[in-house]
């Protein structure tokens, strides 16, 4: 009996080398539209799917595979003698191959199309056909992505039939987990601003990586299909492949940069940052972010929002590091950079905008809104105000130590920071590391949450520190005030805290 394929795609790519595939072994081939047009072009003459169901296209095509004369070639079990019997009767032909890709909803999501003309990307066909072959994967091969291809073509002409059924179960795995991804997109895009019942995320293979966050970890990164965050579109300039530490890392040292419009630099290692500045240009920025820690940056991952120029990277090669970010390079400052031959060189134009985080559990998924609170409405509590500097130098504090692990304090002066001390069980111990490492060059010190005790102010006093930023809410609050004005301290409250947990 001759074999016969339904071939319906939006993307062309391979096609017409899968047609010649399909004359050469004398299957018929059955198609529509813009497919069928595509095939008579390349000198193929399959068969119009109004042959099979009789009935023409209607609704602008949104109706012209949604037939029994369809559905029923492609479901009917070739062991089951009732189907036999059923689809011989109703005189429908069987279907052995399903070629279909979808509209490409998630690509038009990028392109912010009005409400309504996304609509119509939402194919309905093509996953009915889909859904109905890969259900049907004991007889019917599913083909949903060009990809496919080559290992059908392959295995269907000189595999066994058990390396043939293994593929058929393989295509249909792949088509739910398709259907998983391109469903969750228009889920979420309808329910964009609803509560959703169930969490379901689209997100596409976009590479292995070479292992995780240790050598014996298996890892790989999924591009989102749904959003186009930063990291989505960075360019790889020069360098090996991103590892899945650098991914993390880079994550968190452009969410920094991005946090200022004057030029910003972030050094940041192990998921922490070491060193950020603000300065008149690039290289100021990155030379007082060096100067913040200059051990701790060695092989590091440094993240600026400006060009980097020439002196920059002069200065850059000086030491060994991980990765250099930025949303630009000068020529000569590739050149420079490009001589590192381990260095990864990443442009990144694009600012964040993720809206939810999630962290995966053993058996549970923790969803939440991303970190985007802001400070406009300080309150000072002290007898002493910050003076006007003091009071941008705190607020540079503040958007730095919301990256820092908690328990997560910042000791900066002149707009860079000279004391981090995170990742701690006590804030006490976070102060005190961060105090000891501005070596008393420190104006001002920040805090992701509030003081329970007043030992970090008492410490904060030691050390010169002028000025203190936290987002306040202890029963104990009025101790650390009481003692700042006792020291001379000028301390404002936020009320917005920061934990990194």
């Amino acid at each position: 009996m001759m074999m016969r394929a339904l071939i319906s795609v939006y993307d062309k790519t391979g096609l017409k080398e899968l047609a010649q595939f399909f004359h050469e072994e004398g299957i018929e081939m059955v198609s529509t539209g813009g497919t069928y047009a595509y095939l008579e072009e390349n000198g193929f003459h399959p068969r119009k799917v109004e042959d099979l169901t009789g009935f023409q296209e209607m609704l602008d095509g949104r109706v012209k595979t949604l037939h029994p004369a369809v559905h029923g070639g492609i479901l009917y079990r070739r062991d089951h003698e009732m189907d036999i019997r059923q689809i011989t009767e109703a005189s429908i032909t069987g279907i052995d191959i399903v070629c279909v890709n979808l509209y490409p909803f998630s690509d038009k999501l990028k392109e912010d199309l009005p409400f309504n003309d996304q609509i119509e990307f939402i194919d309905i066909g093509g996953p009915a056909m889909l859904r109905a072959a890969a259900k049907n994967f004991g007889f019917v091969y599913a083909l949903s992505v060009p990809e496919d291809y080559e290992d059908f073509m392959h295995i269907s002409r000189k595999g066994t039939d058990s390396e043939k059924l293994n593929l058929r179960r393989r295509l249909a795995g792949n088509v739910f987990n398709l259907m998983a991804a391109y469903d969750s997109s228009v889920s979420n895009f309808l329910l964009e601003e609803h509560e959703k019942r169930y969490l379901s995320l689209s997100y596409r293979k976009k590479s292995e990586l070479r292992y995780g966050e240790n050598p014996h970890q298996n890892a790989s990164v999924y591009e989102s299909l749904d959003e186009t965050g930063a990291l989505n579109e960075i360019e790889i300039l020069w360098g090996k492949a991103l590892s899945y530490n650098n991914y993390k890392d880079l994550d968190i040292a452009w969410k920094v940069v991005s946090e200022f419009d004057e030029p910003c630099c972030c050094a940041l290692k192990h998921n922490t940052p070491c060193g950020v500045a603000i300065g008149k240009d690039d290289f100021e920025a990155y030379s007082k972010a060096y100067d913040g820690d200059r051990i701790s940056i060695f092989g590091g991952i440094v993240a600026l929002n400006c060009e980097i120029g020439k002196s920059t990277a002069e200065k850059m090669n000086e030491i060994f590091l991980e990765v250099v970010m930025a949303p630009g390079f000068t020529d000569e400052a590739l050149e420079i950079l490009k001589k590192k031959k381990n260095l990864r060189i990443i442009r990144c134009q694009k600012k964040p905008d993720a809206l939810k985080a999630y962290v995966s559990l053993d058996g549970l998924m923790l969803v939440q809104d991303e970190d985007k609170g802001t400070v406009s409405d300080y309150r000072v509590v002290t007898v002493k105000s910050p003076e006007e500097m003091e009071m941008k130098e705190l607020e540079f504090a503040f958007k730095v130590v919301k990256y820092v692990k908690s328990n997560a304090i910042v000791v900066t002066n002149d707009r860079m920071t000279l004391g981090i001390g995170g990742g701690q069980v006590n804030r006490i111990d976070a102060a005190l590391s961060a105090l000891e490492k501005a070596k008393g060059k420190g104006s001002v010190l920040a805090s992701d949450a509030f003081f329970p005790f007043s030992d970090v102010v008492k410490a904060s006093a030691d050390a010169g520190i002028r000025a203190i930023i936290q987002p306040g809410g202890s029963l104990r609050d009025q101790e650390s005030v009481d003692l700042c004005n006792e020291t001379g301290i000028s301390m404002v409250f936020t009320s917005v805290r920061h934990f990194k947990h």
